[in-house]
């Protein structure tokens, strides 16, 4: 398998952000016009972008005469093109069509799959902070859609990302994977959780192989790390080495166990056990553990 093909979603280098230009209003508003505007409805589907065979967002100048106010500044593409995310509120100009991320991220290219997730994560966080959670005032748009300010008490509001750990965890021999009741059938994955306050990222996945399989840990290495906008989690891979013990299930897995190589191949091969999308990094750790084996 080549590295393409282990490759997981949203790992592209995405737009230049542009940090400059989001303070600038006259500038975002020139770019309008000819900007590529991805445009979300309420489920956070990307509306009006054809056929995956020819993808083309809509432009600016299609969607509305200027620059809408809701309008989140995103880049700009290797080209000096702007890009924009729109939630499509009443905008029945822009077809109905809608594509959702996931669907997106395994059929568009890697490119556009990027400016996708970054437009969905952003969108999601505004839609949610409209009001300050210090007065209770409501929030004006700022730096391009970068930033919400109080007007009440001042308080600056920014984008929130959610750092969760995620873990191959191998005795020497063996690969350590659980499953949740709510999964499909035969459905397993590799450990993962979210960081608590205090806690570097190490002690987050000895705490959590620990809580959810009463395994514990000897080392800890970073593999890599992924964007996970569903809504706004950024996935961190390691690679965990443990003496080998028995296995068993915590309060959030209805299942727990170790499995060779020769069995992981073999179950996957004959469909009686289901491993994570390859858009996921849950897969890139599974799939890079059994290369070396």
């Amino acid at each position: 398998m080549t590295e393409a093909e282990r490759r997981y979603a949203f790992q592209h280098g995405g737009l230049d952000r542009a940090d400059d230009l989001r303070t600038d209003a006259d500038a975002l508003a020139a770019l309008w016009s000819n900007a590529k505007v991805l445009v979300l409805d309420a489920d956070g589907q990307a509306r009006g972008c054809g056929d995956p065979e020819a993808l083309r967002f809509p432009v600016g100048a299609d969607v509305a005469p200027d620059l809408p106010t809701e309008a989140v500044f995103l880049g700009k593409d290797d080209e000096g093109g702007a890009c924009f995310a729109l939630p499509a509120l009443a905008r029945a100009e822009i077809p109905v069509e809608a594509i959702d991320l996931r669907t997106a991220a395994a059929t568009w290219p890697a490119f556009e799959a990027s400016i996708f997730a970054q437009a969905r994560a952003l969108l999601h966080w505004r839609e949610r902070n409209r009001f300050c959670g210090g007065c209770g005032s409501a929030l004006e748009v700022r730096r391009g859609g970068h930033m919400l300010l109080c007007p009440g008490c001042a308080l600056e509001h920014y984008p929130r990302t959610d750092p969760a750990i995620i873990v191959a965890v191998s005795d020497g021999e063996r690969l350590l994977l659980g499953r949740q009741a709510s999964w499909p059938e035969g459905r397993w994955s590799v450990l993962a959780g979210f960081l608590e306050p205090g806690e570097s990222l190490e002690q987050a996945v000895a705490r959590e192989v620990l809580e959810e399989a009463g395994v514990r840990v000897r080392s800890v290495v970073y593999a890599a790390s992924q964007p996970w906008p569903f809504p706004s989690a950024l996935m961190v891979g390691f690679r965990a080495e443990a003496d080998p013990q028995p296995a068993r299930a915590g309060d959030e897995l209805e299942a727990a166990q170790w499995f060779s190589a020769t069995e992981l191949r073999a179950l996957t091969a004959s469909g009686a056990m289901q491993v994570s999308p390859r858009l996921s990094i849950s897969r890139w750790l599974i799939d890079d553990w059994l290369a070396d084996r």
